[in-house]
């Protein structure tokens, strides 16, 4: 049986941000040269999903759709689920399956704390009872994938000795970067470590760090630091291998985390919610 893997990438109207999806789906090809990895995106990028499942789909007897993604939104719950069904449909004799986004887990959690620990030594490495984390997402309409960001932020509270760990989201809820930093300032924290829950760089990504810099002079008397996007830690790349095994496996259950949500099945479908 000949299989290919497919990677969805959101895509970035920032090139720069493309272009790592790009290297990262060479570096991931390199880490197991005996796999066909393909690369799509879902916008703002050359090869979009329905021609990245055409190209997946020759000579192949078997398509893994493998998501980039960390949080399942309007994207994985209802956009790709809805290509793969007109890629069957089109392509009757190839097997697609569809592996889970990336989600919250033990692996970006500690992908987390790799990061935080990388920020503290920013800040010289200071009392954690006195500093504050900040976990920053994108945010969503969804509300289970902002509680995805919930539930890692709750799990880096335990695993430190970090008093307030908070998040927050740079657009579509709240509450705001500029919020949070606010709270902690007011309870007493002398410095804040901000954490980017993001993959690659993008326009987002460069709005985090004029934010940044603009609380830094906002409030001189905290020492105010922002960490780096998940990028090409390991942890990524094993959590995908994991996936690909997975969803090869026959034996393996096949049930996404959105199946039977009533987000999927009511709200996305009435008012066509992407994001």
């Amino acid at each position: 049986m000949t299989t290919t893997i497919l990677l969805v990438g959101h895509g970035s109207r920032n090139q720069a941000g493309n272009d790592e999806i790009l290297e990262f789906q060479r570096q991931w090809q390199a880490r197991h040269p005996e796999w066909r990895i393909e690369l799509c995106y879902i916008e703002l990028a050359d090869v979009l999903l329905p021609e990245g499942l055409r190209r997946a789909a020759q000579n192949s007897d078997k398509v893994i759709v493998v998501p980039l993604i960390i949080s399942a939104a309007g994207h994985v719950k209802m956009e790709i689920p809805e290509h793969i069904e007109a890629a069957r449909a089109l392509n009757p004799k190839v097997e697609f399956v569809y592996a889970p986004h990336l989600g919250s887990n033990e692996t970006l959690l500690e992908i987390l704390q790799k990061q935080l620990n990388a920020t503290l030594k920013t800040l010289a490495m200071p009392d954690p009872k006195t500093t504050g984390v900040i976990i920053l997402g994108r945010g969503s309409s969804d509300r289970v994938a902002n509680g995805e960001l919930a539930k890692l932020a709750r799990w880096l509270f335990e695993a430190t000795e970090h008093e307030l760990v908070d998040i927050a989201f740079t657009g579509i809820t709240h509450p705001r970067l500029e919020n949070a930093v606010q709270r902690q300032t007011r309870l007493g924290m002398t410095q804040i470590a901000i954490l980017p829950y993001y993959l690659f760089t993008g326009l987002l990504i460069e709005r985090i760090a004029r934010q940044v810099q603009r609380l830094q002079t906002q409030y001189p008397q905290i020492a105010i630091a922002c960490g780096n996007y998940f990028g090409f830690d390991p942890g990524v790349f094993e959590l995908l291998d994991r996936r690909v095994e997975d969803a090869a496996d026959p034996n393996a259950p096949k049930m996404l985390e959105c199946d039977g949500c009533q987000y999927r099945e009511q709200a996305a479908h009435q008012h066509h919610h992407h994001h």
